[in-house]
């Protein structure tokens, strides 16, 4: 099993010195983590979503943190790909390049991007793009593997032209899809691609997403294959505060989550933006000892008892905790069928420090325990 860490450049503060703080942040989160034994640090790439991410150019922060790093895996969660936000050509210039330069460390996941909002902003309509993202991602690969590529389809019209460079990994980097539903899941397993399930969901809902995307790999035909390197491979979003003291991490951690929740509802279905300013401890026990959260989902007031799979994306029962607590929830992750945990901490109001802490836990005592009973293995 993988631990890699995955990145929104989530902040609470989008004024210019906010923006220089998250990225510095984050920079120095990706040494720590390459010093760490941490396997890939992945980007996402959102535009014009104020707050919920400033990661509108992975490429750029992946390419630096590549220069800066000795061996952690460099990883688009992913590169968006309608013809105008990102054009393919571009894209398989871009991807070569950076495996190049970091010495074959690049994972490709792509997708389409979130958000009406981002869709709009490249004159898009998001509901039809799905047509323009298939073209894309059937087409980029074989700009990996041929000499020359012409192409004149749907969406995307390519004269007869050499493309380089050619990636530093043969044929190419291994291919992944953003899976956010059923759907995207089958997508990925009958396309012979990696799935990056970025929700939060625990164990249980991790389990039937892994069912449901081995059966489609397993009854997958060739025919539809993305690309020419198979890989079946299933990355689980798992959010984590790591510290000493539980109830310190469970409080940072479900603050954190809350901030995160509040801010995807605003830009994803409209609503309130997110002010932490106003929160006071929305963390309870019911009288069964289960977590609950007494809080806003957007405008609308809620208590939500996170045993309830259809709160998924509100669930709580996350690696907040102590090193024990962390090794426990990731146990259940990997015997629910994950091959890599996306560790996620920064989420929005979760301070710098308690990040780095999390990290030297996970990296010094929870990585190292799940390699040992590897070796053992």
């Amino acid at each position: 099993m993988k631990f890699s860490l995955i990145y929104e450049a989530q902040t609470v503060d989008s004024s210019r010195e906010g923006d220089r703080r998250i990225f510095e942040e984050t920079v120095e989160q990706a040494v720590l983590a390459d010093k760490l034994g941490f396997d890939t640090f992945w980007c996402v790439e959102h535009t014009a979503l104020s707050n919920y991410s400033h990661m509108s150019a992975p490429e750029t922060m992946l390419a630096f943190v590549a220069g800066k790093t000795e061996r952690i895996g460099i990883g688009h969660g992913v590169v968006c790909l309608p013809p105008a936000m990102n054009h393919p050509v571009k894209v398989a210039e871009r991807i070569a390049t950076l495996d190049l330069l970091s010495k074959g460390r690049v994972h490709f996941g792509v997708g389409k991007g979130g958000t009406q909002q981002e869709a709009g902003t490249f004159g898009y309509d998001l509901a039809t793009l799905q047509p323009q993202i298939d073209e894309a991602m059937y087409l980029i690969p074989k700009m990996f593997v041929q000499d020359e590529i012409e192409h004149h389809g749907d969406f995307v019209q390519i004269p007869l032209r050499p493309i380089h460079p050619k990636p530093y990994q043969d044929p190419h980097p291994p291919m992944y899809l953003a899976c956010t539903n059923t759907e995207s899941l089958k997508r990925a397993g009958e396309r012979g691609m990696g799935a990056l399930v970025l929700g939060f969901g625990g164990p249980e809902e991790i389990a039937k997403k892994v069912a449901v995307y081995h059966e489609a790999w397993d009854n997958r035909d060739l025919k539809d294959q993305v690309g020419f390197r198979p890989i079946r491979h299933i990355a689980a979003l798992c959010p984590a505060i790591v510290l000493d003291d539980n109830e310190q991490a469970r409080k940072i951690g479900i603050r954190g989550q809350r901030y995160f929740m509040e801010s995807l509802a605003y830009w994803y279905a409209g609503g309130e933006r997110p002010d932490p300013e106003k929160w006071k401890d929305d963390t309870f026990t019911d009288g069964n000892g289960q977590s609950v959260i007494k809080s806003r989902f957007a405008s609308e007031e809620i208590t939500a008892d996170f045993s309830d799979p259809t709160m998924a994306m509100m669930n709580p029962n996350h690696a907040y905790g102590t090193v024990e607590d962390c090794i426990g929830y990731v146990q259940r992750l990997q015997e629910a069928g994950a091959d890599e945990i996306l560790f996620i901490c920064q989420m929005g109001t979760v301070p710098q420090w308690a990040q780095l802490e999390t990290l030297k836990n996970i990296g010094e005592q929870v990585i190292p325990f799940f390699r040992e009973q590897l070796a053992k293995a």
